[in-house]
């Protein structure tokens, strides 16, 4: 088993100095922390991996493909892999929880 705790992972995410904090890696799944600052710009490319995004805390927008979604506390977002995404309009930093399935770059060639 492995267990997790929300305020353990935000301060190891702050203190590696980078958006994303992968914690979790398996064969057929992923986890991660990414934090985006208010005001911020997503870097993220499409993946080639299904994901799902849980928002922890903040508010914005999400594009996925040519749809835009309001996004805060609560949201669940999924993408199919391959498709264009990112978060934009981040009015308040943005914590979220991200799950790759498979593992993030299991399917990258």
């Amino acid at each position: 088993m492995q267990a997790y705790e929300l305020p353990q992972l935000i301060s190891q995410r702050a203190d590696s100095d980078k958006l994303y904090l992968e914690f979790l890696k398996v064969t057929d799944l992923s986890m991660g922390l990414y934090v985006l600052p208010a005001g911020g710009t997503d870097p993220q490319s499409p993946h080639t991996e299904d994901e799902v995004y849980y928002i922890v805390s903040g508010r914005a927008q999400i594009k996925v493909a040519d749809e835009n979604l309001a996004v805060q506390v609560g949201s669940i977002v999924y993408v199919a892999k391959n498709v264009e995404h990112r978060f934009h309009s981040i009015e308040e930093e943005l914590t979220v929880i991200v799950f790759f399935a498979p593992a993030e770059y299991s399917n990258k060639s």
